[in-house]
């Protein structure tokens, strides 16, 4: 299985590293049967994401006509001019400053990348991921209508406006895409990816190294609807 990790400016770091991490110590425990890579709409290049300025490398364009994983992490910080080092960070309290993850997201979708996400979508050899705000990413691209998906707590709302089905659980399982919700899920996401794709004894050797213990039960659309609740 090969990976890519979308960059794009403002995202948020913990999006990218914690799947990052796992999949890549997946791809050690197997034997090579995990690749990973950080990509962009743009090609080869650096970005700044929206913590502290930190910078992390893009080797490579999204292809999305290449079998695997594409995963959208969300973002972080506050609004400013893209590629540009935020003179405060708000990760925090985000949510609640003005909308600026929404700002940051949608400014993502005036690149390339919806486009490039559309036909990664339709591949049928493709697997669609996000952590926290990257499934409004996909939301309000068009590309999740109907779809059962996760996010960040505090984005339900708006996930649900975009006419999906938000679930509030730690993972969410709809067959072709698979989403977490808050930042830190990026590590439970990735280990459900591994034991779903590779197997449960590799990911339960990356869960013992990381010394992490997944949380909640990976929600999918399946069995008696809970009836008292």
């Amino acid at each position: 299985m090969h990976a890519q990790i979308i960059l794009f400016d403002g995202f948020d770091p913990l999006d990218v590293v914690a799947p990052y991490e796992v999949l890549y110590a997946g791809g050690t425990a197997s034997g090579g049967a995990v690749s990973v890579e950080l990509v962009s709409a743009e090609g080869p290049r650096d970005v700044v994401s929206g913590t502290g300025g930190l910078v992390l490398r893009a080797t490579a364009a999204l292809d999305p006509a290449r079998a695997g994983l594409i995963l959208v992490p969300g973002a972080s910080g506050r609004v400013g001019e893209p590629g540009e080092v935020p003179e405060h960070d708000a990760v925090a309290g985000a949510w609640q400053q003005d909308e600026f993850i929404p700002v940051l997201l949608g400014r993502a979708l005036t690149t390339e990348l919806p486009t490039l996400l559309k036909a990664a979508r339709d591949n049928p050899e493709v697997t669609l991921s996000a952590v926290c705000g990257g499934s409004l990413v996909l939301a309000m691209a068009g590309l999740l209508e109907g779809r059962y998906a996760t996010t960040h707590h505090m984005g339900l709302d708006m996930l649900n406006a975009t006419g999906v089905h938000a679930v509030s659980a730690r993972v969410v399982d709809d067959g072709d895409l698979v989403t977490g919700a808050g930042v830190t899920s990026g590590l439970d996401l990735g280990l459900y990816l591994l034991e779903r794709m590779v197997g449960p004894q590799i990911a339960h050797a990356v869960e013992e190294l990381f010394a992490h213990e997944r949380r909640g039960t990976v929600w999918r659309h399946v069995g008696p609807v809970p009836a008292g609740f």
